[in-house]
Order: structure tokens, then C-alpha cells, then sequence
């Protein structure tokens, strides 16, 4: 896949994925040679590939594609230098974020529990020069509370606007991507509004925890590392970026298998390392155990909107929820029954053959969810290409296994029990209801570009 071919109206996604051609992080790298040597320059020459990434070449224009690969370990560890030098008004506080996805593959990868691999993989970050190591679960907990309340709202208003139900969940940017260069505004108006936990993620340390640090946003550097290429396209968005201070949210996006580069780069093993505590949004608070939300291998959006919705809607309390796989065992239907009736249907649909297929029904007017989970990644967000890929591109099915066992013995932490989030709902963002809390945890999602091709592609 081309870059350069980023004219073309048909969707590529519909070409075989043992697509060999790729353009490579120094195809689109503006360096000229003159790079400056130091101990991180044999670090920054491992190569990200577009073929690795959902968004294909019909999604990406020239421009974005160069902006992605500077979203490489050149870019980290030329802040990391620059903090080495004696002039620090261009000193940077390096915060990374690590995603709940990414850490069950440095567990299973490493043969550690997920707790010590939390805190070795802070260790290591923070003996590169990385200050602050945090966990972006908070970042889900705003993320899932604000899709709760918007869908209730949506379920509400149902009668009244026709493009209030269903509601699409809006945290895959892989499915948000092609939604937006590739669907209509028939779909694109259907999706939550409601940031992504790593889009939250950067204006909770941006926002709120530079004011506490008493910093300006762009005096950080913020990194996020995640298990799929997507995301890098995500912290490029135009709405994730504060003018004032000439800032994005997130300034660059590692993969797991990134990470894991730089260790065999730098000929460190995780279990050599040591542990050190991940650090909290809150004073000099640290984190506790690892915990993680319902679902079983991404935040699960799924059953917190499901369950509450029961609850708001219906009154009823749901405590397990029972998945009916229909055509395959990444579209699996979910269905809430009162007095006989069928008053909630809610669907999962991971991979893009199940996407096209939900939207062939929608446009057909045959849809009949209320809900969908929709995630790029075939197996949901543990599958990211950017952590369990073998080294020729093939899914390694052995590691993802061990990994989903990993994630789901982590324990369950509900949202609405999370008492720093309700604080700093009142605090930070002067209530749930107000315009900051609107502005900050809320976007806009609108067709672009869009295609002329028909969606009877067979994938």
C-alpha cells in the first residue's frame, strides 16, 4: 500500500492483507542526516509499516501519513535528549500513558503477572528518562460514563430524532476512520460522542493534571502506548489539538511491539528490571492492583451501557449478561426482555467484514439494534496489530490466547465506583451537565471525502 496513491476512491480494505507493499517510516522521514548522534541513535531505525495499519492508503492523505511516522521512537527519544541538555526552557515533562490492552501482552510476553509487568514496564520507562508512567483506565471510566448517559439520552429522544438510535460506540478510531472517509453522514450521525479513553487520556494530562503541576500543556510531552497503529491517526486529529497553546492532546503513539523494540534494542529484559509503582493523576498518589472493565477484551462499552440502560430505563437490575454469537463469533447479540417484549438489543461487531454487514442493514433500513459495539480489530481491542503480530505479519494466536486469559483475571472496577472521577467531575470540570464537562469529554463526528464506492464490497 502506496501512500502516494491516496487519490483513489475505493476503500482499499477490500484488497487481500498479504498486500507486501508497504511504505516505510523512512520513505516519509524529513530527516536529512544531519540528525544529531547520542546514545538513542541506534534506537530510533525500527520501521513502522502502513500495511501494519487499519487505515489504508484510500483513508490517508500524503500529509497525515508523514505526520504518522514521526510518530516513532526518533520523536520520543528526541525529547528524551533534548531533556539532557543544559538548556531547560526546551525541557520537557515526559508523561506516558499506557492503554489496559497493552499490558496483558507485556505479561503474557514476559511470562509475569499483569501487576509486575505494570510496574517493571514503569520501571523501564522511567530509566530512559520518562517522568511519569500512568494507567489510562481513569481515562475509560469518563469515556463509558459519558456513553452511558448519552445513550439513555439518545434512547429518550428516540421518537423524536431519526438519527438517535442506534448508537455506535465511538473508541475504535480504526472503525471511526472508515466511518468518516468512507460512510455517509447517515452513519457518522449515529456515533457517541463521547471521546476515546486515549483522547480523555490527554486532556486529563493536559488539562487537569498540568494545572496541577502548575504547567503549561505544552511543556509536556505525552505519549500513549496502545496495542494497534490507529491510534497514532487519532492524536492527529484537528479536534484533539489546543491552539492556544499550540498543543494536541497526545503528542505521539507507541505500540506494545514498539516498546518491545527499544527493550531488544537496548538489550533489556523486563524481568531485570525494576519495579516501580505506576504513578496516579493525583498528587503523590500511586496506583494500586491493575483492574479493568467489564468485557472481555476491550473496555467493554457493551455491557456498563447495557446494564445502566437497564437500570435508567427499565429499572431492572442485570448482573450477568449472555452473548448469542449469530454469523460468527465476532458478531454476538446481546438482548434485555421485559413483560415479554424485547425492549433492548444491543450487538458487538469486531472485525470489518461484521461493520460492512451492519451497515448494509442500516442503509436497508433493517437494522435493529439499539447499540453496537464496533471494533476494527477482529477479537476486539487485545488484537491490535501493533502487539500480536508475528514478525511476518501473521496473527500469533498462541500469545493472544494467553493474553485473553491474562485480562480477564483482572478484577472488574465499575466507573460509578471510581470516587476520583466523581470528584473531579465537580471540581475540574464544574459538573457533569456543564459546558466544560461538553467540551472536554465530547466531540463531533462527520462524514469526509466520502467514497464512491458501493458498500457491497466483499471483504
Amino acid at each position: 500500500m502506496k501512500c502516494e496513491n491516496c487519490t483513489k476512491k475505493e476503500c482499499s480494505k477490500k484488497q487481500k492483507n498479504d498486500d507486501t507493499q508497504s511504505t516505510s517510516v523512512d520513505a516519509l522521514s524529513s530527516n536529512d542526516g544531519s540528525e544529531e548522534k547520542n546514545e538513542f541513535a541506534t534506537l530510533a531505525n525500527a520501521k513502522i509499516l502502513l500495511s501494519d495499519c487499519l487505515a489504508c492508503d484510500s483513508c490517508m492523505t500524503l500529509e497525515e501519513g508523514g505526520r504518522v511516522f514521526q510518530q516513532n521512537q526518533k520523536e520520543f527519544f528526541r525529547i528524551l535528549n533534548l531533556n539532557k541538555k543544559c538548556d531547560t526552557s526546551k525541557h520537557k515533562v515526559l508523561a506516558v500513558s499506557i492503554c489496559p490492552q497493552s499490558l496483558p501482552y507485556f505479561a503474557a510476553k514476559f511470562s509475569l503477572s499483569v501487576n509486575e509487568a505494570a510496574k517493571r514496564l514503569c520501571g523501564f520507562l522511567k530509566s530512559l528518562g520518562v517522568h511519569y508512567v500512568f494507567d489510562t483506565t481513569i481515562a475509560a471510566d469518563f469515556s463509558i460514563l459519558e456513553s452511558q448517559r448519552e445513550f439513555v439520552q439518545r434512547y429518550q429522544r428516540r421518537n423524536q430524532e431519526e438519527h438517535a438510535l442506534p448508537m455506535f460506540a465511538s473508541a475504535c478510531p480504526g472503525w471511526i476512520r472508515y466511518a468518516e472517509r468512507v460512510l455517509t453522514n447517515l452513519v457518522t450521525s449515529h456515533i457517541c460522542t463521547a471521546k476515546s479513553p486515549q483522547q480523555i487520556m490527554g486532556s486529563l494530562v493536559k488539562g487537569y493534571f498540568a494545572r496541577q503541576q502548575n504547567l503549561s500543556p505544552d511543556k509536556i510531552f505525552h505519549v500513549v502506548v496502545a496495542p494497534c497503529y490507529d491510534k497514532k491517526l487519532e492524536a492527529l486529529r484537528e479536534d484533539f489539538y489546543t491552539a492556544l497553546y499550540n498543543s494536541p492532546e497526545v503528542d505521539c503513539v507507541l505500540t506494545s511491539g514498539e516498546i518491545v523494540q527499544i527493550m531488544e534494542q537496548k538489550n533489556v529484559s523486563m524481568k531485570d528490571v525494576t519495579e516501580v509503582a505506576v504513578d496516579s493523576l493525583f498528587d503523590d498518589l500511586k496506583e494500586g492492583d491493575v483492574v479493568r472493565h467489564d468485557g472481555k477484551r476491550s473496555d467493554g462499552y457493551l455491557e456498563h451501557i447495557f446494564k445502566h440502560a437497564a437500570k435508567e430505563l427499565f429499572g431492572m437490575d442485570v448482573k450477568e449478561i449472555t452473548y448469542k454469537a449469530l454469523k460468527n463469533k465476532d458478531f454476538q447479540e446481546v438482548t434485555l426482555e421485559k413483560d415479554g417484549e424485547t425492549v433492548l438489543r444491543f450487538a458487538a461487531a469486531y472485525g470489518f467484514r461484521n461493520i460492512q454487514n451492519m451497515v448494509l442493514k442500516l442503509k436497508k433500513g433493517k437494522f435493529l439494534y439499539h447499540f453496537v459495539e464496533v471494533l476494527a480489530c477482529p477479537g476486539g481491542c487485545l488484537n491490535g496489530k501493533g502487539q500480536t503480530q508475528t514478525e511476518d505479519g501473521k496473527p500469533d494466536r498462541a500469545l493472544l490466547a494467553q493474553m485473553e486469559e491474562v485480562y480477564t483475571a483482572i478484577p472488574v472496577r465499575l466507573p460509578e465506583t471510581n470516587l476520583h472521577v466523581q470528584k473531579m467531575y465537580q471540581d475540574w470540570l464544574e459538573g457533569m451537565d456543564s459546558k466544560k464537562a461538553q467540551d472536554t469529554l465530547h466531540t463531533t463526528y462527520s462524514a469526509v471525502n466520502q467514497s464512491t464506492s458501493s458498500l457491497d464490497i466483499k471483504w
